[in-house]
């Protein structure tokens, strides 16, 4: 008799815990796949850490393989689900398609960033869920403060040392706490010429800090920040962002170059396109995590709007801690569904407390509703977090020691630049890479030594997304002037993006088939027509506006080098009087150059025209068509 097929998407905390414990269940008597786009599971408690330079990155990160045996791990992300062929069709790291074939579906996909109709945010604005997040987060406040030390001008200094952080609950929090220590010991070594201090700011429009917290934790939190010298703002958010700072909603216009975006979560949009019925965007499952009048289709984690039993008529929250927990009921129902277990169980679940990392020996905790805070509290939730990973402890408990002996190295590495972490994806734990798998890259992103540094260091740029006026680069399609991806609900079969949304929102993708019509707006990002920002039409000369003159798919200037471009790129007339003579005016297949042997190969068009400005990089060969997943410029 064959062995039953069960298929777990996504390897968080839910799906995670899912699969090892069906792994210990099973013993070899069902075929287990996961489908994650990364092959580790993320530890995100700690993912500020990471950013504040605490702990390296992979001290966070568990191995998917060496820790699930009997578990088959496949790389790739879900597009669509055929619910009643019992299929899921995905997309690979590389670009090719799949099909798994199910007898049982675990959807446990997490979250994505939550987007909200504010102006500018998804164009200057980073979100915090995935480990390039964080690593690009460290890399830019440090490159800030090193900027700020050699800078003249004490406006720009004090923007570049002014960072704000919306969102005051679990992870804002903790961002704000960790990235005040952080700054503040780079200013100690390399004191600001002004003698200014770094500044962070924390805003919410709720009345407290961890709202959703005990209120005796809240204090704690707030007490500590405040001294650390945060400057901790409730009752108040971003109105609108700019390249030059943001505008709050008390008026006041704050001149930063850096906006995290810590607000919340939403529940991946793939479950969105099932058809099933949902509860503000988490998919109905019954107490054992089953989805209704679907006996195959089980849900856990924050897809899944899962019924606290302790308090009827409401839903477990998104959080770690239920996540993991829906994990473990899951994996035994989906045994106990095929005969490899024991009785069904409903989830029930108290929570025993929460514990939140103030940075240093800070901390604010209640164990058991025993509240703590100072040296108590950071040891609870350090032996906390020790207990709760799956692995890597040792390296984790070596990292806090040496961090507490010796000081942080505070350098930039430049591995993950700004376009590549866009707030608008559904995959924030993947970076965004030119000439991905994403059936995109028309052109290609500015690649080469420096490129993340022009990001950030051009004085009309935020370092969050923002490419005005960056000479030989092409803005990342997602970002300012984009849209973010939409998901088409469907019956019977899920669909989470078609392959024309699913180009859209990546960086070098392909652009609309309408965007030689398409009408730019003719004010500025950030004004007060709703042209430029999200859905609307972009601004010119902004990011996803209409390109500059020196940006790939633009007109170059006629002084640089390859003259004026081919009118109608690609194939189109390259300039006249080049090596090679006249070419083809429809190439390929017209007329070769008169007095040539043939045209000299011209770098593709998903390449940017050499200039000063453009780092080099090989060239394609273009006399013959390359229609394959292209590569990394």
């Amino acid at each position: 008799m064959s062995r039953p097929r069960i298929v777990i998407v996504g390897a968080g905390f839910a799906g995670y815990r899912t699969a090892r414990t069906l792994s210990r269940m099973t013993r070899g008597r069902a075929h287990i796949t996961l489908l994650n786009p990364t092959d580790y599971f993320l530890y995100l408690p700690l993912l500020p850490q990471v950013a504040a330079g605490v702990l390296e990155p992979r001290r966070v990160t568990v191995s998917l393989s060496d820790t699930l045996p009997n578990v088959r791990l496949v790389l790739g992300e879900a597009d669509r689900i055929d619910l009643d062929g019992q299929t899921l069709h995905y997309t690979g790291p590389e670009g090719e398609g799949g099909t798994l074939a199910y007898d049982r579906l675990v959807l446990a996909a997490g979250s994505v960033n939550k987007l909200l109709p504010i102006p500018g945010v998804a164009e200057y604005a980073h979100g915090f869920r995935g480990l390039p997040e964080a690593l690009y987060l460290r890399d830019h406040v440090t490159r800030q403060v090193e900027l700020a030390a050699a800078a003249d001008d004490p406006k720009s200094c004090a923007a570049r040392c002014t960072f704000v952080v919306v969102g005051a609950g679990y992870t804002g929090t903790e961002v704000a706490a960790h990235g005040q220590m952080f700054t503040d010991a780079q200013v100690r070594k390399h004191p600001l010429r002004q003698g200014m201090r770094p500044r962070w700011m924390l805003l919410d429009v709720a009345p407290r800090v961890l709202p959703e917290m005990d209120e005796k934790l809240s204090t704690t939190a707030d007490r500590v920040l405040r001294q650390r010298g945060v400057d901790v703002r409730m009752g108040t958010s971003v109105k609108e962002a700019t390249p030059d700072g943001v505008v709050l909603t008390d008026g006041e216009f704050v001149e930063t170059r850096t906006l995290v975006w810590c607000v919340g979560v939403r529940p991946d949009p793939l479950v969105e396109s099932l058809g099933l019925p949902m509860e503000k965007g988490r998919l109905l499952v019954d107490p054992h995590l089953q989805v209704p009048g679907r006996p195959e289709l089980f849900a856990c984690g924050d897809v899944a709007a899962v019924p606290d039993l302790d308090k009827p008529g409401s839903y477990t929250p998104m959080t770690a801690q239920h996540a993991w927990r829906h994990g473990k009921v899951a994996a035994e129902n989906v045994a106990a569904s095929l005969g490899l277990g024991g009785a069904r169980k409903p989830y029930r679940h108290r929570d025993l407390g929460f514990v939140v990392d103030l940075g240093g020996a800070k901390a604010a905790a209640n164990p058991l509703g025993v509240p703590l805070s100072g040296v108590p509290a950071g040891a609870v939730t350090r032996g906390y977090h020790l207990a709760a990973m799956p692995g890597n402890r040792v390296r984790v408990a070596a990292d806090w020691l040496l961090d507490a002996v010796l000081p942080r190295q505070a350098v930039q590495l430049g591995l993950v630049r700004s376009w590549s972490v866009p707030l608008d994806t559904s995959s924030p734990e993947l970076a965004r890479v030119p000439g991905g798998p994403e059936r995109r890259q028309e052109e290609s992103a500015r690649s080469g030594p420096g490129a993340a540094i022009a990001a950030d260091t051009h004085d009309g740029g935020t370092g969050a997304g923002s490419s005005q006026g960056r000479a030989g680069e092409e803005p990342a399609k997602g970002q300012p002037g984009s849209r973010a991806t939409q998901d088409r609900p469907g019956s019977g079969t899920a669909q989470r993006r078609s392959e024309e949304e699913l180009a859209k929102g990546r960086p070098g993708a392909e652009p609309a088939r309408n965007w030689p019509t398409d009408e730019p707006a003719k004010g500025p990002v950030g004004g007060g027509s709703a042209k430029g920002h999200l859905g609307g039409e972009p601004a010119k000369g902004r990011s996803g506006g209409e390109p500059a003159g020196n940006q790939p798919g633009g007109e170059p200037a006629k002084s640089q080098p390859g003259g004026e471009p081919a009118r109608n790129q690609p194939g189109g007339e390259p300039a006249k009087g080049q090596p090679g003579g006249e070419p083809a005016r429809n190439q390929p297949g017209g007329e070769p150059a008169k007095k040539q042997p043939g045209p000299t190969p011209q770098p593709p068009a998903d390449q940017p025209p050499p200039g000063p400005d453009t780092a080099p990089g090989p060239v394609k060969r273009s006399d013959a068509p390359d229609d394959s997943a292209k590569g990394d410029s």
